[in-house]
């Protein structure tokens, strides 16, 4: 639409420039005029701050509106008694609403170590931080509700020796008794710990702990199995509900800047700041922080110029060296899973030895999986490099390849496991005909699921420890101590986002996954992460450097939650077919007598009163769901056409800002001809005439 050549003498910017300010002059009629000597009004007097609001969307210069301002404060209004105590009234409420939100931030978990930590590192290093704190308020809320509704009605009704709701099963199959027989060393019960096994496997940590028990009464009734079932699947339903919540905030964000550098450049120049902040050091992490997020913009912009000039030839190439390194990176990740399912196998033939050997026998899966958690990331991250991603590009492709080997890795272990468990899927055969699961190696095998899963969370915090201590602080010892060329050349590590946040996924999925056989994994999880909280504090602070190569937070954090989503989706898999599917131990745990877990759902059901049933049936009758399933369709066509209609309002007023920027360089461009032309026509000594032309010839030494 454009075309600023010299040729046609810039005649259609001039066109386009005489239409906008013609348009302008119309426009700026509908402006609100101030008056100088308005007083309140009946409305002003119900909302004190409407007066504050009019006032900022008048067009008028700041100094004014502070004239303006001083103005009306110095005006008394004649008000009622009953107005004034209104108003009073109405700014009491104002004051105590500020100042609640300025405690709850000041008790805000972390929240002054976070703004460090986004001022010296940057965003990209800060979202990690940030999705650590959801994950730690997220387990705590749900180690609360399994505590409200499963384990404190456990220890009450086990206490009081409530009637347990038992029945005659196979004699072979209900033998089943963990507890240690006779003397046991001590280091035993540091073993126990460590494997879950021993005093630990019989107690509330495990599925096999909790008694089928069922409390009736005249006034009161409580299911002991059917709040187990019902509070797994409440705790899945509300992770994924705060999930969702989480990612519709870190959407909005990323929708605001519109995906590119130039919509986040404008959020940094005009909304970054924070006016709040006081004292020196709080000031300079600000600046810092916005530091590293126009640097992240100009990296971006660099990378994308260079992609953008490559010939045919060049760009050929380079999809070809990432093909090749898609699949070199994908025949890493076979191998593991290869290696993850050998090793399982292999600790389960040797899990009945004792003593130290058979402690590392059982954590021969955890060290397997461990090992290449480690090593199969860190080659693609160097794989990653070697194809030549813009930063937030090469964050996204790490972080699917480590996904993918973190969760199928983990989905690798629970197969392994299954087929033993199930005989590889012949229930009615073999070990497995007499009790439709394996008894012989596993007379209670929901207990040794969630062993397994204590394990892996337990075996990665202690990694983690034994990383930061033994690895990254004798590293940075080395580092500024000696100063040799290998030392200087290693130098100090980074903190590598990619392999961190998907460390945090892998440990929320184990947990998740083992939830429905070891219950209290969720309060276990959050102490984890609040010790590795503090762990990734001090190596950031002491052993890190700032990274090379920054990327944006904006899309990165929406990215953390989509990959934590995979990982509840795999977790969910798991507890819907173990529900389903699978015969429970008949030695142990709630659903011990059932043929499945769902089976105690619609064997309460018909439990309950005849006005609860027809309610129940009407509300999963055609009568009751075809409406509801109109009426969401019409929120969600609702929701859809209020979302297209902003989408092109946005459009259009980013469409009006591109063309306000041009109109502004072509001004630009004829103050710059403007002083060549008065340049020329003057003397060569270069003395201006008229205060005019010496303001035209500075703008054009300043273009």
């Amino acid at each position: 639409m454009y075309d600023h050549n010299e040729a046609n003498g810039y005649s259609d910017d001039q066109q386009l420039l005489r239409l906008r300010r013609a348009s302008s002059r119309g426009t700026n009629q509908n402006y609100p005029q101030f008056s100088w000597s308005s007083s309140p009004t009946d409305e002003d007097e119900e909302d004190s701050s409407g007066l504050r609001r009019d006032l900022k969307t008048i067009p008028m210069p700041m100094a004014l509106k502070r004239a303006v301002r001083q103005v009306q404060q110095m005006q008394v209004p004649v008000v009622s008694s009953i107005d004034s105590w209104k108003r009073k009234r109405t700014k009491f409420l104002h004051r105590l609403r500020d100042d609640g939100r300025e405690i709850l931030s000041f008790f805000t978990l972390w929240n002054r170590p976070l703004q460090k930590i986004g001022g010296n590192f940057g965003g990209g290093v800060q979202s990690y931080f940030l999705f650590l704190r959801f994950l730690v308020v997220l387990n705590f809320v749900s180690f609360l509700l399994i505590a409200g509704f499963v384990l404190t009605p456990s220890i009450i009704f086990r206490s009081v020796g409530s009637i347990l709701v038992n029945s005659t099963g196979l004699e072979n199959c209900t033998n089943y008794d963990p507890n240690p027989q006779g003397l046991v060393v001590f280091y035993t019960y540091f073993l126990d710990i460590l494997s879950g096994t021993g005093f630990m496997e019989y107690s509330y940590l495990f599925y096999g702990y909790y008694n089928n028990t069922v409390v009736e009464n005249s006034n009161f009734s409580y299911n002991i199995p059917l709040a187990y079932l019902f509070t797994v699947v409440f705790y899945f339903a509300f992770c994924l509900i705060c999930i969702i919540a989480r990612m519709g905030t870190a959407a909005r964000v990323a929708v605001a800047t519109g995906g590119n550098a130039v919509g986040n450049y404008s959020m940094i120049v005009f909304n970054s700041w924070d006016y709040g902040c006081q004292g020196e050091q709080a000031t300079k992490l600000k600046q810092k922080n916005i530091h590293y997020r126009l640097q992240v913009d100009l990296e971006e912009q660099r990378i994308n110029k260079q992609a953008a000039a490559l010939t045919p030839k060049q760009k050929i190439v380079l999809l070809s060296l990432r093909v090749f390194m898609w699949l070199v990176a994908f025949g890493l990740i076979i191998t593991a899973f290869f290696c993850i399912f050998l090793a399982t196998n292999f600790s389960q033939q040797r899990s009945g030895e004792g003593g130290i050997l058979g402690l590392v026998f059982e954590y021969l899966p955890s060290m397997v999986i461990t090992t290449g958690n480690f090593v199969v990331p860190l080659l693609c991250d160097q794989i990653a490099l070697i194809e030549r991603y813009a930063p937030s590009t090469t964050v996204i492709v790490a972080l699917l390849r480590a996904v993918f080997l973190r969760l199928v890795s983990l989905g690798v272990l629970l197969f392994s496991l299954w087929r033993q468990i199930t005989c590889e899927g012949h229930t009615k055969s073999g070990d497995c005909e007499l009790c439709q699961y394996n008894y012989k190696v596993y007379p209670c095998w929901e207990t040794r699921v969630g062993q397994e899963m204590y394990k892996l969370t337990l075996f990665d915090l202690l990694i983690n420890i034994a990383v930061l201590v033994l690895v990254e602080f004798p590293r940075r010892m080395v580092v500024d101590n000696w100063s040799s060329k290998l030392a200087q050349m290693v130098g100090r590590q980074e903190f590598v986002v990619p392999s961190n946040v998907l460390g945090l996924v892998y440990g929320q999925t184990v947990v998740w996954t083992g939830t429905l056989f070891c219950p209290l994994l969720p309060l276990m999880n959050a102490i984890k992460f609040v010790i590795l909280f503090y762990c990734r504090k001090i190596t950031l602070f002491y052993n890190c450097r700032p990274a090379l190569k920054t990327f944006r937070s904006t899309t990165s954090a929406f990215f953390f939650l989509v990959v934590l989503l995979f990982g509840w989706g795999l977790a969910t898999v798991v507890m819907i077919y173990s529900l389903a599917e699978i015969r429970p131990s008949m030695a142990c745990g709630p659903f011990r007598f059932f043929s499945n877990m769902w089976t105690v759902v619609p064997t309460s059901f018909y439990s309950l009163s005849e006005l609860s049933q027809e309610f129940l049936f009407f509300i999963g009758s055609q009568a009751f769901s075809i409406p509801l399933f109109v009426l969401s369709c019409v929120v969600m066509c609702y929701f859809i056409a209020l979302a297209s209609v902003y989408g092109k309002n946005v459009a259009l007023l980013r469409a009006q800002l591109k063309l306000e920027g041009r109109d502004k360089q072509f001004l630009v461009k004829q103050i710059a001809e403007l002083g060549r032309q008065l340049q020329m026509t003057k003397p060569n000594n270069g003395l201006l005439q008229s205060p005019a032309e010496r303001f035209y010839l500075q703008l054009t030494l300043a273009c």
